[in-house]
């Protein structure tokens, strides 16, 4: 089984930064996709910025420039280190591992979510 532990949300002003990061334990035996979505209220989910199996990570447009996604292979974790953040970047930021276990069983798995509000 495999949890993720988020950390790092929290309260900024506009023009500010925050680092978010993402550890998942257990045993994972190869991972598809590792990254961040973002949700606000009666809004879907949406991509912030991942890494998929094609290597190079994938940013919305509306971070690209500012966000960076970052991984560490050997910890299994994750980072998104924000930048110039904006009113419109506040939400519940999550975090997405999706891979496979040493049996080869496929996971989706999400985190808990942590909130990033941004005030102006």
């Amino acid at each position: 089984q495999v949890q993720l532990v988020e950390s790092g949300g929290g309260l900024v002003q506009a023009g500010g930064s925050l680092r978010l990061s993402c550890a998942a334990s257990g045993t994972i035996s190869s991972i598809n996709i590792m990254g961040w979505y973002r949700q606000t209220p009666g809004i879907q989910r949406d991509l912030v910025a991942a890494f998929t199996s094609g290597g190079s990570p994938n940013y919305a447009d509306s971070v690209k420039g500012r966000f960076t996604i970052s991984r560490d292979n050997t910890k299994n974790t994750v980072y998104l280190q924000m930048n110039s953040l904006k009113p419109e970047d506040t939400a519940v930021y999550y975090c997405r591992v999706q891979g496979r276990l040493p049996n080869g069983a496929l996971f989706d798995d999400w985190g808990q979510g942590t909130q990033v509000t941004v005030s102006s």
